[in-house]
């Protein structure tokens, strides 16, 4: 198999939750891109039917489907239309997820008086939102013995970002648990299921633009200092994650498994000195 091969995802089934998100649209591009069938999970199905839109005028087959990652059930749904149409699922990419407004704890704010219950929220939702996909939808995977899954982590999931509490305890548990389910599902059913995670840097999308730009263009104070922080000294196009994403989906990374890779202009690496 050349290596253009190893790249590809002609005719494989990949699911990707949140894939109606600002970061799962770019998700739901490059995975038609590489040729494969694509299923897009999310609350609102109008959008879900949009992205279906996208990857048929790239010249793949999708399919919306409305569900919730933290409802079980809705996920056990969703896996059996997706069986019923296409047979099976070869990988899916673990999107849903974001931060919660009451969940983060303002610099003037006092720190013990933070809304607990909002931040449950924000570490269900990403955090079990990871985790109950990923047992529903790899069982099909495992039981096939090949496929992919995907997590999201995050800058916080390796160092601290401050106000973001919740955030950071649920993306640091998705960095552990896609090393644990990457140990079990390969010491169980073999050396051709696998489980990364990608963890990207802070990426300018027109969700954050309003949080991470002045009015007149330039950045806010907090935009600022992830600038100032970053060897690249800017911030991520959403386009930037493609590569890593289809890569990891693809069997050009055959033995990557309980990996996280931080797409981050080299954030993560720097001391800031």
């Amino acid at each position: 198999m050349s290596i253009l091969e190893r790249f590809s995802l002609s005719n494989r089934v990949v699911v990707v939750t949140g894939g109606t998100g600002i970061l799962g649209k770019n998700f739901v591009k490059a995975i038609a891109e590489a040729g494969a069938k694509v299923c897009i999970i999310g609350r609102d199905l109008a959008k879900a039917q949009e992205r279906v839109k996208l990857v048929e005028e790239l010249g793949s087959e999708g399919l919306a489907i409305a569900g919730d990652v933290l409802d079980e059930q809705s996920m056990l749904v969703a896996c059996q239309h997706i069986v019923d149409k296409w047979g099976t699922i070869d990988a899916l990419v673990n999107a849903a997820g974001g931060n919660i407004s009451g969940a983060t704890i303002g610099p003037d704010q006092d720190l013990f008086a933070s809304n607990i219950q909002d931040t449950i929220k924000a570490i269900e939702l990403n955090l079990f939102g990871t985790i109950i996909p990923t047992h529903i939808f790899g069982k099909i995977i495992a039981e096939k013995g090949k496929g992919v899954i995907i997590n999201i982590g995050s800058l916080s999931s390796s160092q601290a970002i401050t106000r973001v509490l919740g955030y950071t305890v649920a993306k640091n548990g998705i960095v552990g648990y896609t090393k644990w389910m990457a140990t079990e599902l390969a010491l169980r059913y073999g050396d051709k299921v696998r489980v990364n995670a990608i963890a990207p840097g802070v990426f300018l999308t027109e969700q954050n633009r309003a949080l991470l730009t002045n009015p007149d263009g330039t950045f806010t104070e907090r935009a600022q200092r992830f600038v100032n922080g970053t060897p690249y000294s800017r911030l991520g196009d959403p386009s930037e994650l493609e590569g890593t994403l289809i890569y990891l989906l693809s069997d050009a990374s055959a033995f990557v498994s309980g990996e996280t890779v931080y797409v981050d202009g080299g954030f993560n690496a720097w001391t800031g000195v």
